[in-house]
């Protein structure tokens, strides 16, 4: 809708910053690493034939290595389950955890494909809190008050999409332990573990797994910047077999059966590029989004209709909250990102769509040279929708 309302007539170039792919800007092009494997499995052959519902045995046993770090339970590759993108393995475990009545907590805001894929599964979406005012922290309490004895799981995403926060272990523990008080699993969607700028580290939820069962959906397309290789994994991180006895993974394992495998090529090309990518590549990918984001903080220190309440430190986003008292005509977020494509053809993503009314979300994936025409554009169209009275 926003794309439909940009305009030849403006005789600007369609900035999409409403989305995140950095993938399609050279200075974000994936690592050498990566590619060769790539290469390397095409031209062996050996990425030509069918591979099982789960994945090959080889991309599995890397992926438990991967993830295992400091874990506490460590995973084999009997506990990893292979998927074409973390988008489908939040549709496997969904599809799994469906049943009537059953309803599923997500975050507010969130990424907008949890809420689509909930209501696809039959599930009841229940809406908890994240705080602005604490660093977007989790309201434990929120969650006690909107849970009963039909929901199945709770969903934590971290790093945060779209908030860019990254928890502490002292947080994800108090959640752990909310989550076993309520008798629920917690789903934890970690795929942007690897893009971070920020000063807290990436803590594991599966380090909590002997307090509470832990699903974690992961992949290599943020991190590696490669989402069109659609690869990713759902680690079941059970100590005391709760998924087994309760049958969620053997239903996780018949639906991907019955789904579309990822390629075989980047099954076999995974353990190489797990492997041997490497640091210095996350360090310069992530030094590049930690620029982005100083670049666009202070253009908004000359915006103040645009509001960032903090800084983000993870992801390819950055969340500003509108203060539409200092704009005469503006409706809501919504409208604002309408007239906004069409007075600039610009195009940033408006809180609706993520569950935050007057906020929006921009995109700091791209060239900082784009990043800037977006940020003069923004800062012309403020200019001429605020109040007069605050002009004098």
């Amino acid at each position: 809708m926003l794309f439909d309302n940009c305009s030849r007539d403006v005789k600007k170039t369609v900035l999409p910053l409403g989305h995140g792919d950095p993938s399609v800007y050279p200075c974000f092009r994936t690592c050498i690493e990566a590619e060769d494997a790539v290469v390397n499995v095409l031209r062996s052959g050996k990425g030509n034939s069918y591979a099982p519902g789960a994945g090959i045995l080889p991309a599995r046993r890397a992926v438990a290595e991967y993830l295992n770090g400091d874990l506490p339970n460590k995973l084999t590759a009997d506990d990893i389950l292979l998927t074409a993108g973390c988008n489908q393995g939040v549709e496997i475990v969904f599809e799994s955890l469906a049943r009537p009545n059953a309803n599923i907590l997500l975050p507010r805001p969130v990424f907008p494909h949890y809420d689509a894929r909930a209501t696809y599964s039959g599930l009841e979406v229940r809406k908890f809190d994240l705080l602005p005012d604490k660093e977007w922290e989790i309201d434990l309490q929120g969650i006690e008050a909107i849970a009963d004895e039909n929901t199945v799981a709770i969903v934590v995403i971290n790093p945060n999409n779209p908030c860019g926060n990254v928890y502490s272990h002292h947080h994800l523990q108090k959640v752990a332990e909310t989550a076993r008080k309520l008798g629920i699993m917690v789903i934890t969607d970690e795929v942007y573990n690897q893009t971070i700028f920020g000063d807290n580290p990436v803590v594991p939820m599966a380090k909590f797994a002997s307090i509470v069962p832990v699903l974690t959906l992961g992949g290599i397309s943020k991190g590696w910047v490669v989402p069109g290789w659609k690869i990713g994994w759902i680690a079941l991180n059970d100590p005391e077999g709760v998924f087994e006895s309760t049958n969620v993974a053997q239903s996780i394992r018949q639906n991907l059966e019955i789904t579309p495998d990822p390629s075989t090529i980047i099954q076999a090309a995974l353990p190489e590029i797990l492997e041997k990518t490497d640091k210095s590549f996350f360090a310069k990918k992530n030094k590049i989004l930690k620029h982005n984001v100083e670049l666009v903080c202070h253009w908004l220190k000359d915006i103040p209709c645009v509001i960032c309440p903090k800084k983000p430190a993870s992801c390819t986003y950055l969340l500003t909250k509108l203060e539409l008292s200092l704009l005469e005509d503006i409706k809501d977020d919504t409208d604002f990102c309408v007239k906004l494509a069409r007075e600039e053809n610009l195009v940033f993503l408006p809180g609706e769509a993520l569950g935050l009314k007057n906020w929006m979300r921009i995109t700091i994936g791209v060239d900082a040279h784009m990043l800037e025409d977006a940020l003069e554009r923004l800062k012309g169209f403020c200019t001429r929708h605020a109040r007069k009275t605050y002009i004098n």
